[in-house]
C-alpha cells in the first residue's frame, strides 16, 4: 500500500517540462480598418461567407459549390486532415496500457551436454505456454502530453490547410469562369468591329472601281478588317482553354465542358460595394493565419517532447504466463509465474543526441513564430494591393466606358459625313480604328474589373465556412 501511495503522489506531481504556448500579438494597427483610398468603393460591413453569390450568377453559384464538393486539390487536404486525426488518435493511446497477448508451442531437446549432472541423458519434451504482457508508460515530464498537445496543433492546422484549399479553388474556379465569358465577350467584339471594318473595305473597292478611290485606301481598310479577324481565334482559343480548366477544377474531364458556362457572354460583376470588414476580423477569418498560428503551437510543443527526453523515462511492466510440458498442466497452480515492476531507462551522461534534437525543435519553433508573423504581414498586404487594384480598375474602367462612347459616336457622325462627301476616307478609317480600340479595351477592362473583384474576395478569406464534404466524382459510363 505505501509503494503504491508513493506512486500515485508521484503522477499527481507530474508536470510537462518545456515552454508552455502563448499566442503570438499582431501588430496593433492591423486590428483597425485598411489603409488604401480604395476603401471608398467597399463597405466596412461583415465580409459575405459565400461570396459568389454576390455576383448574382446562378451558374457560378453551380460551378462553385460544385467545385467545394469534387475538387482533387480539396480532397488531398481532406485526406491530410483524416491523416492527421489518425495521428492525434495514436498520440492519445500513449496514456493508455499496452497490452500484448501470446501463446505458443515449442519442442525442444536438451543434450546430455549442456547438463552439469553427470549420468543425465539427453530430453525431449513438448512446451505449452500462454501469457499476457501490459506495460505502461508514467509520464512524469510531460512528453506524452506534449505529444498530444503537438497533435492536437497538428489537426488543427491540417483543418485551416483545407479551409485554405476551399477558398483557393472557390477563387480560381470564379475566376476561370469570369475568364470564360471574358473571352467570349472579346470575340464578340472582335467579330463585330470585323464586320463593320468589312463594311468600310466594301465602301473603299467600290470607291476605287468608281476611280474615286486609292489602291492605298483599300489596303489601309484591308489591313483594320484583318487584324480584327485575327484576334476572333485567340480568343475563342482561350474560351475554350477556359472551360476545360474549369471542368478540371469541378472534378471533370476537359472534354466534359459545361454547357452553361459555355453560352456565357458577359463576365459577371459585383455592382454593389464589397463588405471586407476590418483586420481583426480578417486575421481570425483568414484559413492561412490560423493554419501557421497552430503550427507553431504544434513546433513549440514538441519542444516540450524534446525536452522530455533529457529526463529518465519509467515504464510499469507487468507479466502473467502460464507454462507446461502438458497442455492438460496450463490450469495447475504450478504452471502460473508472474513479474511486475518498473524500467527506468535514461541515456545519461551521453546526451548530445538529446540536446541536438532540442536545438533542432526550438530552431523549428523559431522558424515557425516567423512563418505566422510573415503570413499576417502577407494576409494585410493581399488586401491592401487587391484593394487598390480594384479601386483602380474601377477607375479605369468608367474612363474606359466614357472614352467607348465618345468613339463610337465620332465614328457614326465620320460616316455620315463621309456620306455626305464633307470627310474624307482616312478620317472615317481612322475614326473606325479608333473605336475599334475603344471598345477592345473596354472589354479588357471589363475582364480585369472582375478578375479583381475575384482577387479581393481571394484575399479576405471567406468561403470556406459552409463547403460540402469533398467526394470523389463518379467516372461517366461511356458506351
Amino acid at each position: 500500500m505505501k509503494r503504491l501511495s508513493l506512486l500515485a503522489a508521484g503522477l499527481l506531481s507530474a508536470c510537462a517540462v518545456g515552454p508552455n504556448y502563448e499566442r503570438p500579438a499582431t501588430p496593433q494597427a492591423a486590428a483597425g480598418t485598411f489603409v488604401d483610398p480604395g476603401t471608398t468603393k467597399v463597405s466596412t460591413g461583415a465580409v459575405e461567407g459565400e461570396w459568389w453569390h454576390l455576383f448574382r450568377d446562378p451558374v457560378l453559384d453551380r460551378l462553385v459549390v460544385d467545385a467545394l464538393a469534387h475538387n482533387t486539390d480539396i480532397r488531398v487536404a481532406a485526406a491530410n486532415l483524416r491523416r492527421v486525426r489518425a495521428v492525434l488518435s495514436e498520440a492519445r493511446n500513449q496514456r493508455l496500457p499496452t497490452t500484448d497477448l501470446s501463446a505458443r508451442y515449442t519442442r525442444q531437446r536438451v543434450g546430455a551436454g549442456s547438463s552439469q549432472i553427470p549420468g543425465v541423458q539427453s530430453q525431449e519434451f513438448d512446451f505449452f505456454q500462454v501469457g499476457f504482457d501490459a506495460g505502461y508508460q508514467v509520464d512524469l515530464f510531460g512528453g506524452v502530453s506534449r505529444s498530444i498537445e503537438a497533435a492536437r496543433g497538428d489537426v488543427a492546422a491540417a483543418q485551416a490547410g483545407l479551409d485554405a484549399a476551399r477558398i483557393a479553388i472557390a477563387a480560381e474556379t470564379a475566376r476561370t469562369y469570369a475568364q470564360a465569358c471574358s473571352f467570349a465577350a472579346q470575340a464578340a467584339v472582335a467579330r463585330e468591329t470585323a464586320a463593320l471594318q468589312e463594311q468600310t473595305l466594301g465602301l473603299t473597292r467600290r470607291l476605287l472601281e468608281a476611280g474615286r478611290g486609292t489602291q492605298r485606301d483599300v489596303d489601309q481598310t484591308l489591313v483594320l478588317a484583318e487584324n480584327a479577324r485575327a484576334q476572333v481565334p485567340l480568343f475563342e482559343a482561350e474560351r475554350r482553354a477556359a472551360l476545360y480548366a474549369l471542368a478540371t477544377l469541378t472534378g471533370r474531364p476537359p472534354e466534359e465542358t459545361d454547357a452553361a458556362a459555355a453560352q456565357c457572354t458577359v463576365p459577371p460583376q459585383v455592382t454593389g460595394l464589397i463588405p471586407v470588414g476590418d483586420g481583426a476580423a480578417l486575421l481570425a477569418r483568414r484559413p492561412d493565419v490560423r493554419q501557421a498560428e497552430r503550427t507553431l503551437a504544434a513546433d513549440t510543443a514538441r519542444v516540450g517532447v524534446a525536452t522530455a527526453a533529457l529526463y529518465p523515462s519509467i515504464r510499469l511492466l507487468g507479466s502473467v504466463s502460464l507454462g507446461a510440458q502438458d497442455i492438460g498442466d496450463l490450469a495447475k497452480k504450478d504452471s502460473f509465474s508472474f513479474s511486475l515492476g518498473p524500467l527506468i531507462s535514461w541515456s545519461f551522461p551521453n546526451m548530445g543526441q538529446a540536446r541536438s534534437r532540442l536545438r533542432q525543435a526550438e530552431a523549428t519553433a523559431e522558424g515557425s513564430l516567423a512563418t505566422f508573423d510573415g503570413t499576417v504581414l502577407t494576409a494585410l498586404r493581399e488586401v491592401e494591393q487587391a484593394l487598390a487594384r480594384y479601386s483602380g480598375e474601377i477607375e479605369r474602367n468608367v474612363a474606359l466606358r466614357r472614352a467607348e462612347a465618345a468613339a463610337s459616336n465620332a465614328a457614326r457622325i465620320a460616316g455620315l459625313r463621309f456620306s455626305a462627301g464633307r470627310d474624307t476616307l482616312l478620317q472615317r478609317i481612322d475614326a473606325e480604328r479608333d473605336r475599334a480600340g475603344a471598345r477592345a479595351a473596354l472589354a479588357q477592362s471589363n475582364a480585369a474589373l472582375a478578375e479583381a473583384q475575384v482577387a479581393l474576395f481571394n484575399a479576405l478569406g471567406g468561403g470556406w465556412e459552409n463547403a460540402p464534404a469533398a467526394q470523389r466524382r463518379e467516372p461517366v459510363a461511356t458506351n
